[in-house]
């Protein structure tokens, strides 16, 4: 007969595991952001103050207004530039814009017939897109808007490149924001080789970078500079309406409803604006970035930047693109964050994008340039209508 054995060992062995603590638990993501430091002062544990972001509604409301026009002025530049037909056929958006902006394109195309119109599908000719006879008439009249814009934009690229730090850009990041900046497509070509005065292709470490060939000092003037008398005040007066200083080296605020500064933050804000700083078209070897004058300065290369797009607004990415050839501050989104009263950061319409707040007021730009006023006049056919800045506005939710 077999003796049965008592199982002393695993009973031992099971003691043993049962009596170690459990190894502490990994701390998350979530737990590390929402779960905050205590500080002991006194005796007293207290929690660090909340900081909040405040939110802008009708700049956020603006980047919701531009999600049907872009998808109308994509199509439309698609077709003007597709063929000598100036038609695109279905089978072939996809190729041009993916999967899934393919069938945005189509829901368009449903939707505005005052602007696209279909043709073909019969077995010998396939099923195209093409404008309308009246969208037609006025995509008609780019041409001429593009030679308006013709001076405007070349004067924006040898400020873009005086501000570099050896004025030149590489040609692959100018290519990252040339919608932004107004260039044209083929911008090598049509600007770039036609002022050689002004600019050459040159080639560093197997890159193409675009050099300016001449300074011109006249040009070196910001939009900040150009615009710092906030309302025809005495210099030096402190406006404290809506916290501005009217000084040569002050930036013109406008912090975002529900923002309430206490009067040490307003102090601190004074001082900062009165601060005097080199300009951005100083090159950026020759200041010393540990100084509050460069912080100032980096803001100011920011503001400027944003300046010289078309609609005062760019995105995160776009603005990292141009980190090293502008010195940008490494810590760009902490910075865009501290100076809310200038910047503003939204993640609306599938991007972080930053607006520059003084160019806008309500969900409307201010100032249009030439071919902003052209787009306005062909999504005028869906129905959008003027505002009184000339700029339009939405008689049916496009977004």
């Amino acid at each position: 007969m077999y003796r049965r054995l008592r199982p002393i060992t695993t009973i031992s062995i099971t003691w043993k595991l049962s009596t170690s603590p459990p190894p502490p638990p990994l701390p998350t993501l979530l737990s590390i952001q929402t779960t905050p430091k205590s500080t002991t002062t006194g005796g007293k544990n207290k929690k660090p103050k909340k900081k909040f972001y405040y939110r802008v509604p009708s700049l956020d409301h603006a980047m919701d207004l531009q999600k049907k026009p872009s998808l109308i002025l994509l199509l439309k530049n698609l077709i003007t530039t597709s063929n000598k037909t100036h038609s695109i056929h279905l089978r072939d958006l996809e190729k041009e814009v993916g999967f899934i902006q393919k069938w945005n394109l189509m829901s368009i195309i449903e939707r505005y017939s005052t602007i696209f119109r279909v043709t073909g599908g019969s077995r010998f000719s396939p099923i195209a897109v093409t404008l309308t006879e009246k969208a037609a008439r006025i995509a008609a009249e780019e041409a001429q808007v593009r030679e308006l814009m013709e001076p405007i934009v070349v004067k924006k690229l040898r400020k873009l490149l005086m501000m570099s730090l050896d004025c030149q850009v590489s040609l692959e990041t100018i290519k990252s924001i040339e919608s932004e900046m107004g260039l044209p497509g083929n911008f090598r070509e049509s600007i770039i080789e036609k002022y050689p005065r002004f600019f050459s292709v040159v080639v560093i470490r197997g890159r193409d970078h675009l050099r300016l060939e001449s300074w011109d000092s006249s040009l070196a003037v910001t939009a900040r500079e150009k615009g710092s008398n906030l309302g025809g005040f005495e210099e030096g007066n402190w406006i404290a309406k809506d916290e501005n200083y009217d000084c040569p080296s002050a930036f013109r605020l406008n912090f975002p409803p529900g923002f309430r500064a206490n009067v040490g933050y307003l102090e601190e804000v004074k001082k900062w604006q009165k601060l005097e700083f080199p300009s951005p078209y100083l090159n950026g070897r020759r200041v010393n970035h540990a100084t509050p004058q460069a912080r100032k300065r980096m803001v100011a290369v920011l503001h400027e930047l944003l300046s010289l797009t078309m609609e005062r607004r760019m995105s995160t990415a776009q603005l990292d693109a141009l980190r090293a050839e502008y010195r940008l501050p490494g810590k760009l989104l902490l910075c865009l964050v501290k100076h809310h009263g200038i910047f503003y950061l939204t993640n609306k319409g599938g991007r972080s994008t930053v607006f520059l707040k003084e160019a806008y007021q309500g969900s409307h730009l201010i100032d249009k340039c030439p071919l902003l006023r052209f787009n306005d006049k062909f999504l005028a056919l869906s129905g959008r209508v003027c505002d009184d800045f000339g700029n339009v506005m939405p008689s049916e939710p496009l977004c």
